[in-house]
């Protein structure tokens, strides 16, 4: 299974708000595939392939870390760290909630451009790319993320030649990718389709909007566990509202409420409200242990 992060929480509350905007960067799909997935150790949830995050970690206290995110989440004992370390090395659970809705609610990807926003392992991107967006781009706060977690998943997934992008295969059982794979003839496609981006929301819409590169607005964005921190809510929500397209939507996953960091899906929605710029339905409620959601967004 997955190193499944269950709550977002820190161990001490800041006494001072920090807040840090860490600059925005491109990520380029390296020419040489092997070199992604050398060293990693792929594992599959949900029929999707994913880095082994203790493998990536151990890689990166041995300094494939250039943020050096690892060593001061493991020195504080936190998954989170305002301003330097955002949670990505870990799988939330509430991932896997929206995955599941994308199925239940039979959400079309075909022909869409798709956001990952705080995409982690980027498997709400990847669900995308297999549905037959027409691009998916992938944005985490920590460049390391990006780097040892996003990219070897996507690759990994795209050169799965048992389960190729986009065929709705839903086989149970399939081999991992080799090390040292061929190029699958299905590769250049599918990766073409895909951007990633490290850096604070507002600086990675800024790069977008202001870049040189052909850019369209989203069809759908999709993001999970990015609301646990109520002091971010300004840049997400600001960020949704540039890179949405018109007649896009979002859906956002999240648990009620956040303990030690204080944001949850009701203090989010009161504040979307506040604003008056989206409409939001609360699309899914899963009571299970502590209660989270699934919010769909609109502009009004």
């Amino acid at each position: 299974s997955p190193r499944l992060g269950t709550d977002k929480q820190q161990d001490e509350t800041p006494s001072k708000k920090k807040f840090c905007i860490k600059a925005a960067k491109e990520h380029n799909i390296p020419e040489d595939l092997h070199k992604i997935l050398e060293n990693k150790v792929m594992e599959t949830v949900s029929d999707l392939y994913y880095v082994n995050m203790s493998v990536v970690e151990m890689m990166c206290l041995d300094g494939a870390d250039g943020e050096g995110i690892v060593s001061k989440s493991v020195s504080s004992h936190s998954d989170l760290i305002p301003g330097v370390y955002e949670g990505g090395l870990k799988i939330w659970e509430c991932t896997f909630d929206l995955i599941d809705y994308f199925s239940e609610a039979e959400i079309q990807f075909t022909n869409k451009t798709v956001l990952d926003l705080g995409c982690g392992a980027g498997l709400l991107g990847i669900v995308a790319l297999r549905g037959k967006a027409e691009k998916v781009h992938f944005q985490d706060y920590n460049s390391t993320v990006i780097d040892e977690i996003t990219l070897p998943n996507v690759v990994a997934n795209c050169i799965n030649k048992d389960n190729r992008m986009g065929s709705g295969d839903d086989r149970k059982t399939s081999k991992p990718p080799s090390k040292r794979p061929r190029k699958a003839e299905c590769l250049p496609d599918v990766l073409t389709k895909c951007r990633f981006f490290s850096g604070e929301w507002s600086e990675v819409s800024q790069l977008l909007l202001s870049s040189n590169k052909p850019f369209s607005k989203y069809d759908i964005i999709l993001t999970s566990e990015t609301i646990y921190n109520p002091d971010y809510y300004g840049a997400l929500h600001d960020t949704l509202a540039q890179l949405l397209d018109k007649n896009g939507h979002v859906y956002l996953a999240s648990k009620a409420h956040y303990f030690g960091v204080g944001g949850g899906i009701y203090l989010f929605e009161k504040f979307i409200e506040k604003r008056n710029v989206f409409r939001t339905s609360m699309v899914k409620i899963i009571d299970k242990g502590l209660q989270r959601c699934i919010m769909e967004m609109a502009f009004k």
